[in-house]
């Protein structure tokens, strides 16, 4: 039986505007392409950013770019990085996974273990691979003391890879009920002595009380696309106390092969399920957009 010759898809077709429901030509992979059957695609902040704000992403545009399904051809499961060889990022240059099939490079199929979930491996692909590339850059060491600036999908992965890794935790987010998990699960509120902050949430004063709480030596990693206005005293905030501030961006294949291995536990990360509809992943971004007790939202196609 051959394959339909269109496929559902939530596309932004206008910056400001609500993502739409649209039909859209099934892929065909070209030489050295899988064809994905999406099973899950999470929903990130950074696609409200991509909706709301011209010179992002060019339009039409299929968003999404925390992907995991099935290999069309074999039947394996795999969860998919989002980075292509030609650097290139699914779900903003390239079309991503708010749609049924997506056609990726054989090399971005990354193949997930049987103790991993469609919806964790999907999650994995993005928060909590940009996480761990970002404590990897701070260069974390045990019994160091880590600040998550905003608990969501990503501060909940750093949370469990921190503690993982042997630091403590301290998390800042102005929702109470977010603030009230991230102590259930063993850290503690408010800002500290601190050697690492993770900025997630591109709030420009909080970076900077952050920033001024870092012990000597301490490495403030800014995370969040949308800080783009930043204003502190170079001797100081950082000069006398030979502080670091680092950008991150992304995040390696092979970081997500092992994660693929660690046991995390990142079903908790995921507190909403909606279909693959525009008015339902809409709702979503508008939540993400005001403030939201919600960390990951997952569309299961």
């Amino acid at each position: 039986m051959s394959r339909c010759l269109s496929l559902r898809a939530v596309r932004l077709i206008r910056h400001g505007a609500p993502l739409a429901d649209e039909d859209i030509a099934d892929p065909r992979p070209r030489s050295g392409e899988v064809l994905i059957e999406v099973r899950a695609a999470g929903i990130c902040h950074s696609d409200s950013h991509y909706r709301a704000q011209p010179g992002r992403v060019t339009v039409p545009r299929t968003l999404g770019h925390e992907i995991a399904g099935i290999n069309a051809a074999t039947g394996q499961r795999v969860a998919v990085h989002y980075l292509l060889p030609n650097g290139e990022m699914i779900g903003k240059e390239v079309d991503g996974g708010y749609a049924q099939r997506i056609a990726v490079p054989e090399e971005n199929a990354i193949p997930i273990p049987d103790h991993l979930s469609f919806e964790e491996a999907a999650i994995m692909m993005c928060s909590t691979a940009t996480a761990y590339h970002a404590l990897r850059l701070a260069s974390l060491k045990r019994n160091e003391v880590v600040a998550i600036l905003g608990f969501g999908g990503l501060g909940i992965s750093a949370l469990q890879l921190s503690k993982q890794l042997g630091a403590s935790v301290c998390v800042v987010d102005p929702v109470a009920e977010k603030v009230a998990l991230a102590r259930e699960l063993g850290a503690s509120e408010g800002l500290k002595d601190a050697d690492v902050a993770l900025d997630f949430t591109g709030n420009a004063a909080l970076c900077l009380d952050a920033l001024r709480a870092l012990r000597p030596g301490g490495r403030l990693m800014l995370v969040a696309i949308n800080l783009r206005d930043m204003r502190f005293d170079p001797y100081a905030d950082v000069l006398t106390k030979e502080r670091h501030i680092i950008g991150v961006s992304d995040h390696t294949r092979d970081e997500l092969l092992d994660l693929m291995q660690m046991r995390l536990d990142l079903s908790l990360a995921i507190t909403r399920r909606v279909p693959l509809e525009a008015k339902a992943i809409n709702t979503v971004l508008d939540d993400l957009d005001r403030g939201t007790p919600h960390l990951r939202t997952v569309i299961m196609a």
